[in-house]
């Protein structure tokens, strides 16, 4: 091909050279999607504005309320609510000039009845019968406590939320995103749901101590299924209710910003709740408005539906969403939900052992081109926002800009690293951990794309699995995590615990996310209430009470995690160039690398500690070890003397006490 389509992604990686063509093509493909939306609306952004022409809406300009919908199948529709007493036939939509269903109620003659709070629900009668609905676009829905159904609510109050946060710049936070991933419901010690507002005052300021700079917020999309941990999403355009109300969470992330934290949102853009009362699944009547017809619109391991990201109105109505969240409630970017299931026709479901997999059959290339433009729109309309895909297939250019010949995407998850440690965890005695697989699973990643890395996801503590610390300790953890006790198996979890988290966030990644709780080794797993426990909250909260106590080993492993952190804000440790190798032992279990003119070192060894150790460094001078994992702060047995100086010899080398399952960190001194 002409070398003037040979874009950047292909020049700078020559595994991809066969495949220049099909990486142009992808991205001539994006240019007319967008070039086509371009023509017609002027630019992205103002594409992005259905939620501002569909749902209910006031429209000053003729004095009073206006409702749109589309859907084209229907046959009639009817707004009703408490403002008619609930008549479903006294308020009827008529098709415009654009074919969308559509009433206009004037001010004057409904003021006293359609008011701030009052509840709506669309009638609709279809090839599917005649079904009460919740609007597409309904930026409310509360569910009544005595008989469960859902019903949009009109929101629009009087006094109006007053943001504060105009002086947070979120940039030095995306040169190394530390991520707090947090469940708004589930972040309190109480049995029950946590709200908006107790969660900005009782756990933003322990993130903050933390040092964590960015928080990631699942389940705020409205979902009918609790204990669906928000992947579920019923009403896109609704904060749950559950947590409280619209100004509760802004004030939420208000207040984040006023303590320099950035907030992205879990934005689940993959799949939609299957549930016809409550979401948009047969809205017109047809299995094909939103979704693909038959099969292909089912996700079988979901129990889900599936986007058309072909449709113009269905692009219309997810980029608008991603818009809203942004400019409503300020959220400073995504982390993406099933970027692998989006693009694939197969969902992931196979192995990815040839690059030909990444272009040819089973792409889905309607949505390749819808995460290009989403992630135009996001960078378009704030440049300083993040975008992090799920992704598990590795797909070439996922973090790479559209004129290099990418997706567009800031970040990937290193979604492999807490596969590694759980398949580790459960299959291989200590003595068979193999550093050179650990070193290539948290090398592993394309020097261009930069990568989130996490130890271990939230799927793991869920039912069914368990937290690193649950698979370390297990049942101890309920009985020997007090300091006064002694403890075989808690002391190598305590110690490995440690090690694993520190590895991870210094050699895995551009950034780092830790799942709520688990930085301290919170004991046990999560579990929503439902049927099968008796409807319990006992294992869908967090228990602080347990890092708070000082005798308790979860103190223990709360510091290391703070001090952990502080170092990599610090240095900038994931803001740094890929690390440098300078040590890897098989036999002794020991792995040594540089990365932020840091020298980390790690030994696994189960039993043998190393006098005189040879380090061989990049640079003569003296070094100091400026973090330990054997301190007892952290839970050691401080068995190495911290104040040492450590001096280079003519080969550059140091030599130090490594002692056996510890961890540290050694910087130049001059």
């Amino acid at each position: 091909m002409e070398q003037k389509n040979i874009l950047p992604l292909i020049k700078e990686e020559n595994w991809l050279t066969d495949f220049a063509e099909d990486v142009f093509q992808r991205y001539q493909r994006y240019r007319d999607a967008l070039k086509g939306i371009e023509n017609e609306y002027g630019s992205i952004l103002e594409f992005a504005r259905a939620h501002e022409y569909y749902g209910i809406n006031f429209d000053s300009f003729r004095n009073g309320w206006v409702y749109r919908e589309w859907a084209p199948a229907a046959y009639n529709l009817f707004l009703m609510g408490d403002f008619n007493s609930w008549d479903r036939y006294s308020h009827p939509l008529k098709k415009n000039h654009r074919g969308d269903w559509e009433i206009f109620l004037p001010y004057d003659e409904f003021k006293n009845r359609i008011v701030h709070g009052s509840k709506f629900k669309v009638h609709v009668e279809a090839k599917n019968g005649a079904l009460d609905r919740i609007p597409a676009y309904m930026r409310r829905v509360v569910q009544d406590e005595a008989s469960h159904d859902f019903a949009g609510q009109l929101w629009a109050p009087e006094k109006q939320f007053v943001w504060t946060d105009y002086n947070f710049d979120p940039r030095e936070n995306n040169q190394q995103p530390l991520i707090y991933e947090c469940h708004i419901g589930m972040a309190q010690e109480k049995e029950g749901v946590g709200t908006y507002m107790e969660f900005a005052e009782n756990i933003l300021p322990r993130i903050k101590k933390a040092g964590y700079n960015t928080i990631q917020l699942m389940a705020i999309m409205e979902h009918p299924y609790y204990g669906s941990f928000g992947y579920h999403v019923s009403n896109f355009f609704s904060p749950t209710s559950r947590f409280g109300t619209p100004e509760e969470l802004k004030y939420l992330i208000n207040k984040a910003h006023i303590l320099g934290i950035s907030v992205i949102m879990d934005l689940v853009h993959s799949h939609a709740v299957k549930n016809v009362n409550e979401g948009l699944n047969e809205f017109d009547g047809t299995d094909h408005q939103y979704f693909h017809p038959g099969e292909r619109g089912y996700h079988e391991g979901w129990d889900s539906k599936l986007f058309d990201y072909g449709k113009k109105e269905v692009k219309h109505f997810l980029l608008s969403n991603i818009r809203y969240w942004m400019e409503e409630f300020h959220f400073d970017g995504f982390r993406w939900d099933g970027v692998t299931s989006i693009l694939y026709l197969h969902h992931g479901h196979v192995t990815f052992d040839d690059p030909k997999k990444y272009f040819g059959e089973g792409v889905d290339w309607d949505a390749v081109i819808y995460l290009q433009l989403a992630n135009k729109l996001i960078h378009d309309f704030s440049s300083q926002a993040l975008s992090i895909a799920e992704e598990v297939s590795g797909i070439p250019g996922l973090c790479r800009r559209h004129q290099d010949g990418g997706i567009g995407f800031d970040f990937r998850l290193g979604m492999g690293i807490p596969d590694f440690w759980i398949k580790t965890l459960k299959h291989k005695p200590d003595e068979h951990w193999d550093m050179f697989e650990m070193w290539h699973e948290l090398t592993n990643r394309p020097k261009k794309e930069r990568t989130i890395a996490y130890a271990e996801s939230h799927d793991q503590a869920l039912v069914g699995d368990k937290s690193i610390a649950f698979w370390l300790m297990d049942k101890e953890m309920y009985s020997s995590m007090s300091k006064l006790q002694n403890s075989l198996v808690v002391d190598r979890g305590v110690a490995l615990h440690k090690m694993i988290r520190l590895i991870t966030i210094s050699l895995g990644g551009e950034g780092y996310l830790n799942f709520i709780g688990n930085e301290f080794g919170h004991p046990e797993w999560v579990d929503f209430p439902r049927e099968g426990n008796d409807w319990s909250y006992q294992y869908a909260r967090r228990q602080w009470s347990l890092v708070d106590t000082d005798h308790l080993r979860y103190h223990e492993l709360n510091e290391w995690d703070i001090a952990m952190i502080a170092l990599v804000n610090k240095y900038k440790v994931c803001a740094a160039s890929h690390a440098n190798q300078l040590f890897l032992e098989a036999e002794k279990k020991i792995i040594v690398f540089e990365r932020a003119d840091l020298i980390f070192v790690f030994s696994f060894n189960i039993s043998e500690s190393f006098f005189g150790f040879e380090i061989k460094v990049p640079h003569h001078g003296e070094y100091r070890i400026i973090l330990n994992s054997d301190e007892k702060l952290f839970g050691g047995f401080e068995r190495i003397e911290d104040s040492s100086s450590f001096f280079t010899d003519e080969e550059k080398t140091i030599k130090i006490y490594l002692p056996n399952r510890t961890a540290m960190v050694l910087k130049k001194m001059n």
